[in-house]
């Protein structure tokens, strides 16, 4: 109650001063008002004044006559006749007093408001030195269409070489029978040999032209236009006579400023030579040709003249700014022709860098392989030391095996032996990682300027390469590796810990007849190519396949991960539960993963802590699924729950053999964020047929209770990259 007393009377106290404040404002406007009116008041009396002053002036005058006439008629005495003479001129002379000091007055009043206001208009002047808003747009029209870079000559030759370019690689991509190769080959090199020389012509062309420079000079104009005129809308066509209106409204309108700022200099001007003239009459001690009628005559005129034209400036539209609609609408629509302009040359110029960064990567493409063909040689060369050192590894496998089954066991010898291995072992892997930077050289070749490759030369099997996204690796087999079983979590098939490459990975087995083989190759690059996608990207959310190899002793299809000990999500909340804010951390890098995963039209189905990994307790990753399961079997397996939550989608387990969706990852994905706040919970679905998780009698921060009352229900449930954006997540960034 205190409390709501003490915000009353702040509001109260609040109001008061706003009111005094309104009061105070409205007294110094009818103060202002008075001030006006006062000064109208004074220019009327000095009006006034003046015809009495001189009223007063004829009737001295008629006295004057009067007193004349009284000398002569009246009969007096001469003292009377003094005394009445002395008292009217006393008179006189005190009322034309009065009439000097309001005539004083008047005039400083009248140069007073002729100087504040002239004053007003110097400042104006100042601020606004023709400068104006038209200026700017009318120089920034000359910049535009007087400077603008036209499109090289050779540029439309280029299109049409690149054409025929891209029509005879395509042929040879499509070329099944390398027999069919060599008039192929001969068509593309004749194309590539006019597409080269007008490249050549094409890049020196654009070599000539300050690209650079007129694109930040147009984002210079386009900024210092948009922070006068707004954003300009690029909707609809406003006429080619938009800049040829404008010139002619900015024409009369530079006319009609000149007129008036011409009209006021000449009336100040001769108000100067008039105090010009005033000085020279009245300095005493040098001689002047300035009569006293060059200082009477027409000052009243002058005056009047000089205040007429500073307020016509002032007051004129031109000053303050304002324009009718014709104006308006001319100015507005040469603004958004000129920023039309300057997007289509923008257009241009983006378009030529980059034609001209393409055509420079082509240019010493060709002058790479103008006097050889690329071959997969140097790929040979690393095939054969792997081969070798395979060969090597085997046989001091065998030697150490024997080495450790001899009688006189030599302790020494076996050490040394482990230690050839282990060397010959790390320079086996290195050769096979140089065999995966040849086998990616020769892929681009092969999508870019040979695609010839792959069919000129079969055995170096490029097209394996390519059609895995380079997860293929042929060249590794289990026995290469000094591996470790992971007993713990081999159930559902073996797994084993290795090292590769000085990194600790995983290796999963998967028995595989040819039919399972093809479909473990199938998921696994599209899986793989999700992931490496994204790979620009810090976090991608997703976990990253390092290898798949098939065993060549054994029936098995091997996946290489990385190694994250105890990083699974049910592993850091057993060890120690992730606090709410690394929560929404994790949960971010998961939603990113299954936003990559639906984009690539992937759903992954086998959303549970233990197969989601974290990072550094901040950043979280989808694992990868069981590559031989389809996504029916993944969804109702037996690992999809938290504690005692069930993953799996309620449409899902209505439906016996439903295929799953996205939607049913993000199912799954609330009951893990639920999970993850709630890890006791002992709750079960709700009594109605929807089957979906009842979470009412959970207390949840508001935002996570709006974000799983979108994601726990039946149908119209957040996609991936909603979730992304809810307030739940943008609130913590």
């Amino acid at each position: 109650m205190d409390q709501e007393l003490v915000e009353e009377n702040q509001k109260l106290k609040a109001e008061r001063e706003t009111q005094r404040r309104e009061d105070q404002l409205r007294d110094s406007l009818s103060e202002l008002q008075k001030l006006k009116e006062e000064t109208a008041n004074y220019a009327k009396e000095a009006e006034r004044w003046k015809v009495e002053r001189n009223t007063l002036q004829n009737h001295s005058e008629q006295l004057e006559k009067h007193l004349q006439v009284a000398k002569q008629e009246v009969q007096g005495p001469k003292c009377g006749r003094d005394m009445v003479v002395q008292a009217m001129r006393g008179q006189l002379k005190k009322k034309e007093k009065q009439v000097d000091k309001l005539l004083d007055s008047a005039v400083a009043e009248r140069f007073c408001r002729l100087a504040e206001r002239v004053d007003s208009l110097r400042g104006l002047r100042e601020r606004n030195p023709g400068n104006t808003d038209s200026d700017s747009l009318t120089e920034s029209i000359n910049i535009v269409i007087n400077n603008s870079i036209s499109a090289p000559v050779a540029m439309e030759k280029l299109e049409s070489a690149w054409r025929d370019y891209s029509l005879a690689q395509e042929k040879l991509k499509a070329c099944q029978m390398k027999e069919q190769l060599g008039d192929l080959i001969d068509n593309r090199n004749k194309v590539r040999g006019v597409l080269t020389a007008t490249v050549e012509s094409f890049l020196q062309e654009a070599e000539c032209l300050p690209v650079r420079q007129r694109m930040d000079k147009l984002e210079e104009v386009s900024s210092s236009l948009t922070a006068v005129f707004g954003p300009a809308s690029m909707e609809g066509d406003v006429g080619e006579q938009a800049f040829e209106q404008y010139s002619q409204w900015r024409t009369q309108r530079t006319q009609l400023t000149s007129s008036v700022r011409d009209g006021t200099d000449k009336a100040l001007q001769a108000l100067c030579t008039w105090s010009e003239n005033v000085g020279k009459f009245f300095c005493l001690s040098a001689n002047t040709v300035v009569g006293v009628n060059d200082i009477v005559d027409g000052v009243n005129e002058l005056l009047k003249q000089a205040e007429n034209n500073v307020a016509k400036e002032l007051d004129s539209p031109l000053s303050v700014g304002e324009q009718n609609n014709h104006e308006t609408k001319a100015v507005s629509n040469a603004f958004h022709k000129v920023m039309q302009h300057i997007q289509s040359e923008q257009s241009l110029l983006r378009d030529i860098m980059e034609k001209y960064l393409l055509n420079t990567k082509f240019k010493g493409e060709m002058l790479q392989w103008q006097n050889a063909s690329p071959t997969p040689d140097s790929l040979f060369s690393v095939k054969k030391r792997i081969r070798s050192l395979r060969a090597q590894l085997r046989w001091r496998q065998v030697e150490e095996a024997s080495l450790e089954e001899a009688e006189d066991f030599d302790l020494t010898e076996i050490l040394k032996k482990k230690e050839e291995i282990a060397e010959t072992r790390n320079t086996l892997f290195h050769e096979i990682g140089q065999e995966r930077k040849e086998y990616m050289k020769l892929s681009a070749l092969a999508e870019g300027c040979c695609p010839e490759l792959p069919l000129l030369y079969p055995e170096a099997d490029i097209h394996s390469h390519m059609s895995s996204g380079g997860l293929v690796v042929k060249s590794l087999d289990r026995d290469m590796f000094d591996a470790e079983p992971m007993k713990e979590l081999s159930g559902r098939r073996p797994l084993v810990c290795t090292e590769f490459q000085g990194q600790r990975v995983i290796l999963k087995g998967y028995t595989v007849n040819e039919e399972a083989e093809a479909r473990v190759l199938e998921r696994t690059t599209q899986f793989h190519r999700t992931r490496t996608q994204r790979e620009s990207q810090t976090d991608t959310g997703i976990l990253p396949l390092l290898a798949l190899f098939f065993g060549k002793s054994d029936p098995l299809a091997y996946v290489m991960v990385p190694y994250f000990p105890n990083g699974s999500l049910w592993n850091v909340q057993t060890a120690k539960p992730l606090t709410a804010s690394e929560t929404v951390k994790v949960m971010r890098g998961v939603a990113r993963g299954l936003q990559a995963l639906h984009a690539a039209g992937v759903t992954h189905a086998s959303l549970n802590p233990n197969n989601v990994f974290v990072l550094h307790r901040h950043q979280g990753m989808v694992g990868d699924y069981d590559f031989i399961k389809t996504p029916v079997q993944r969804a109702v397996d037996s690992g999809m729950v938290a504690g005692s939550i069930s993953l799996v989608a309620p449409e899902l387990r209505q439906t016996q053999g439903t295929p799953p969706t996205p939607a049913c990852d993000m199912y799954s994905y609330g009951c893990l964020l639920f999970w993850l706040h709630a890890p006791g919970f002992n709750g079960d679905l709700d009594s109605g047929s929807r089957l979906a998780l009842d979470i009412s009698g959970v207390k949840l921060e508001d935002k996570l209770q709006a974000l799983l009352s979108k994601l726990l229900v039946c149908v119209g449930r957040l996609t991936a990259a909603e979730t992304l954006v809810d307030d739940y997540f943008l609130s913590d960034q």
